[in-house]
């Protein structure tokens, strides 16, 4: 099966083309076609399109909508200039799978798309305004583009998490708040955390329920979670993508009377304030310079910016803590696992990390962490080490093609 997978923002559209199966997922012979992204649709579009074995295609272009968007992806992948020899129609498009950021607590799983499912997801808009109705756009335009015969799926980042015990997931409010609101904690980056914990126990030959890790997916957004037998048992984001480690531009954990205080000193509403929190907090907020981790480490390297040091101090701290306390909780794990664009690619930040977890059992290999630069898959820590690191790229992607292969063949997914 060809399948088109679409996570839809406000105003892009990234998109990978998988040939997968049951079989292929059994054998791990998936094939990825085709790649690219759409990027500020309502105007002057920047589009982005790559064939795999191919040049990648750069051009612009005035695009109203997502619908838009969807149409001239698929008027590319079948089109002879594609050079995708297995899309040559509409046809050749089997189904599509979508990225969705919340299915607050009804969606457990990846599910097909039907009224009722696309219905539900709208329920889910109140817990994420920035992101669900985007989602909702690009399943629409696909349903236009294909007509509504064409199998889809939807994919949830916070499904993996579903598995949070009550203690966990629950906030110390009042009890009543989360029966009528469902306030609570739902988790991000599900899609993420649950590939490199499946590629794990590949890489060990190991099952499910002795997958014991910790794995950090560290980005532009970061978040951490606690494995415990192959289920999510803790995670660091919360009601929001907010909560948690310090990321890109979001400040993770502060005391919640700040909102209010910053709103009375500098004269602003609390959305002023959330949006101050999420957009121009994190390492851009404490730098004062970007939020992009690799300018921040040459930045501390080549001029000493006390700031760009500061922000890179506090973002591993941040992280080094969510590890300590998650080895508390779960008593104990066998592997803690980099991920996501900082994770994978920068060996500087992953050595600051895990600095001082030594006595814990963590000890890095220098020499291995540093030719794991550049995504490159495989263990960073030291033979004999009692707690081992590992570098994994995630790759969501081929998880919502095969989620909505599962989906199509109605197949039982364990998460």
């Amino acid at each position: 099966m060809n399948i088109l997978v679409l996570n839809c923002g406000s105003s892009s559209v990234k998109f990978q083309i998988i040939a997968t199966d049951l079989d292929r997922i059994a054998q791990n012979t998936d094939e990825r076609l085709a790649r690219g992204a759409v990027e500020r649709v309502g105007g002057e579009a920047i589009i982005m399109l790559h064939a795999e074995g191919g040049a990648a295609q750069r051009s612009t272009a005035p695009l109203r909508d997502t619908r838009a968007a969807v149409d001239l992806i698929i008027r590319w992948a079948c089109s002879e200039s594609s050079g995708i020899a297995d899309v040559r129609s509409v046809a050749d498009i089997h189904a599509v799978g979508h990225r969705v950021v919340h299915g607050g607590e009804r969606f457990t799983h990846s599910v097909l798309i039907s009224d009722e499912v696309l219905s539900g997801i709208e329920d889910c808009i109140d817990l994420a305004p920035l992101h669900n109705p985007a989602n909702i756009k690009g399943i629409v335009a696909a349903r236009e583009v294909f007509g509504a015969w064409l199998p889809q799926a939807a994919v949830f980042d916070t499904a993996f998490h579903q598995t949070l015990p009550e203690q966990v997931y629950l906030y110390a409010l009042p009890y009543q708040l989360y029966r009528r609101h469902r306030i609570r904690r739902y988790g991000f980056h599900g899609t993420s955390h649950r590939y490199v914990a499946y590629r794990y126990r590949q890489l060990r030959g190991i099952t499910r329920e002795e997958t014991n890790v910790i794995t950090l997916h560290l980005g532009n957004g970061c978040s951490a979670a606690a494995i415990r037998a192959g289920n999510s048992v803790d995670t660091s984001m919360g009601l929001t993508p907010l909560e948690g480690l310090v990321m890109g531009t979001r400040s993770g954990d502060i005391d919640p009377a700040i909102v209010d205080f910053i709103a009375a000193k500098e004269g602003l509403s609390a959305q002023e304030v959330e949006s101050l929190l999420n957009k121009q907090s994190g390492l851009l907020g404490i730098s004062g310079l970007t939020n992009d981790m690799r300018d921040l480490l040459d930045e501390a390297r080549d001029n000493n910016d006390r700031r760009a040091r500061l922000a890179i101090e506090i973002f591993c701290y941040r992280a080094r803590k969510y590890i300590g306390s998650y080895l508390a909780a779960m008593g104990g794990a066998d592997a803690v696992i980099f991920t996501g664009g900082i994770g994978e690619n920068s060996a500087e930040v992953r050595a600051r990390v895990c600095e001082g977890l030594e006595w814990m059992g963590l000890e890095l290999d220098a020499g291995r962490n540093t030719a794991h630069a550049g995504g490159r898959e495989g263990v960073i820590s030291r033979d004999g080490a009692r707690l081992a690191a590992y570098v994994i790229p995630t790759d969501e992607e081929l998880l919502i093609a095969r989620d909505t292969v599962r989906c199509v063949r109605g197949v039982t997914q364990r998460y």
